[in-house]
């Protein structure tokens, strides 16, 4: 996950998204752990990301070789001590939107779009 977060700062930089940097990390951490502890299956396969630069923002996709679909945990969501389970949700409150989409061949990729915050003009 160390190299699919560096990869993404580099490409917000680069694409002057500075402003989406720690709600995209954040989205990207949440759907690479998913990917990796619900999504890879047994043979080895490698969880991929892709970047895509959007009006608005960075669309984030995380793929791996799994059909399962992620679903959030139905509510209430688990304790301040469990240490999984919130991961969709956070997904949910820091992206603009974020759905999945299934591959051609095998598996699927979970996607979401984070937009740069609009700032504020005194006008």
């Amino acid at each position: 996950m160390r190299r699919a977060r560096a990869e993404l700062q580099k490409v917000l930089v680069d694409w002057e998204l500075g402003g989406a940097e720690e709600a995209a990390l954040l989205v990207l951490s949440e759907l690479f752990s998913n990917a990796v502890v619900h999504g890879t299956v047994p043979d080895g396969s490698e969880v991929e990301t892709r970047y895509l630069r959007m009006a608005s923002g960075v669309r984030i996709e995380v793929h791996d070789d799994s059909c399962e679909l992620p679903e959030p945990m139905p509510l209430p969501l688990p304790g301040g001590d469990a240490c999984s389970g919130r991961g969709l949700f956070l997904v949910a409150a820091f992206a603009d939107r974020w759905d999945v989409a299934e591959r051609t061949g095998r598996g699927k990729a979970v996607w979401a779009e984070v937009s740069v915050p609009r700032v504020a003009t005194g006008a």
